[in-house]
């Protein structure tokens, strides 16, 4: 008998955004990271400077956005989640709250945004089951995965453009978060131990992002920007802590053996590049690819050998990660009188590699897609609103590893509202 079980538990809350088994691995499922605009062009951001809408993905973008007005971005999203694995299917759900962002101009050429944002994502709970002697089927066995937690984000930055056409910026972000992970080999004869592995970290640290942008008119209604984006890499601190807990159920007795890491975990180095076309306002085109150095860094690791328990920081888990993403967006005239020619139309695609191994096998590749909306909110006092809904479906495979398929709907308000005007008595 062979029973695989891959529903999840639904985990609709701030520290987890994912019931995905491999959210177990590494810090968990990476954050796209991304606002309601981005998300509809599937994530591409690193050479777009919009004035309405928060671009957190290129702190120098801050520097276009409008004077006069205070732009608030708060976001939500929904996914169904479809696992296959050896011709077994299940299917999970779970929300999230994604992400709150502000923005506005402090002086002339000068922006600031301020916002909270995830980093990674940990849920999972599953489990499998087998006879401890395929030719005496008396006893079976059942291994039980759990685990949630996951890293956030409180970012504050700003963007300045010194000359025209060119823009810096920078974000200085806390980080925290934990995460709580176990793993339980128990049997249908109390005869035998129930075996238990804890794991536990807490994290608070700190992340700096830079960023530069530069757009060059080439034709009298084109323009193209080159963004580029940095993160140093640093240890974020915290200890990772393990306990084996073996437990007899005839006595009721149970022994604990605890390990623990100090500076267990770190942040890599990011490097970040993208390229944005635009074309009399209409048509905005954009490529990124980004790379995060994962591979440079040691992951807690446990070991049996010879009967002796180990727990230390590894090499050879991470791996080097890459992201290519391509969107558009189109809009006739967001100034239009006409409502359906203000409506913001999206497109996008990506593709990624993993950052970890799995048994010395790498972890699934990501490929993406995404088509979303930018529905204006017109009423008497105030026309520059935008409702940012998009579809997008997301497949993580690998040959002999879990198959799956997501499904997400993503929404997202922006406010944009004159906040600094001075009124005028008539």
């Amino acid at each position: 008998m062979a029973v695989l079980m891959l529903g999840a538990t639904l985990l609709a809350n701030a520290q987890s955004g994912t019931n995905s088994p491999y959210s177990q691995y590494g810090l968990g499922v990476l954050s796209d990271q991304t606002s309601g605009f981005n998300r509809g062009m599937n994530g591409v951001g690193l050479g777009f400077h919009e004035h309405n809408q928060v671009n957190y993905l290129n702190p120098a973008s801050y520097a276009s956005l409008d004077s006069m007005t205070f732009i608030f971005d708060a976001g939500i999203s929904g996914q169904i989640t479809n696992f296959e694995e050896n011709g077994v299917k299940k299917n999970a759900n779970n929300s999230n709250f994604e992400y709150v962002v502000a923005g506005f101009r402090l002086f002339r050429h000068l922006g600031m945004s301020f916002g909270v944002v995830p980093f990674t994502n940990i849920g999972y709970d599953y489990s499998s089951s087998d006879w401890v002697n395929a030719s005496d089927k008396d006893v079976y066995y059942t291994n039980t995965f759990h685990g949630e937690g996951g890293l956030h984000q409180a970012y504050v930055g700003a963007g300045w453009e010194p000359i025209k056409g060119l823009s810096v910026g920078a974000n200085i972000s806390y980080l925290w978060g934990d995460y709580t992970k176990y793993i339980t080999n128990s049997y249908s004869n109390a005869y035998y131990k129930t075996l238990t592995r804890t794991y536990n970290s807490k994290i608070n640290s700190y992340r700096l992002d830079f960023g530069a942008q530069y757009t060059q008119q080439v034709t009298k209604k084109d323009w193209v920007t080159v963004g580029a984006t940095f993160t140093p890499g640093h240890n974020l601190g915290g200890s990772a802590d393990m306990n084996i807990i073996s437990s007899n159920a005839q006595t009721n007795t149970s022994d604990t053996i605890p390990f623990s890491i100090g500076n267990a975990h770190s942040l890599p180095t990011m490097y970040g590049v993208g390229l944005m076309w635009n074309h009399s306002n209409q048509w905005k085109v954009g490529l990124d690819y980004t790379l995060q150095k994962w591979g440079a860094e040691g992951y807690p690791t446990f070991e049996m050998k010879n009967n002796e328990a180990t727990y230390s920081l590894k090499d050879g888990f991470y791996k080097d990660r890459s992201k290519f993403n391509f969107g558009a967006q189109y809009c006739y005239n967001e100034r239009d009188r006409a409502f359906l020619k203000r409506v913001q139309y999206r497109l996008g695609a990506s593709y990624a590699t993993p950052y970890y191994k799995m048994n010395g096998v790498d972890g699934p590749k990501e490929i993406s897609v995404s088509a979303g909306f930018g529905i204006p909110i017109m009423n008497s006092y105030n026309s520059r609103s935008l409702l940012n809904i998009s579809g997008q479906w997301v497949k993580n495979s690998a040959d002999g590893l879990i198959k799956e398929n997501v499904f997400r709907i993503n929404i997202g308000l922006t406010f944009n509202e004159g906040w600094f005007k001075k009124w005028k008595m008539q």
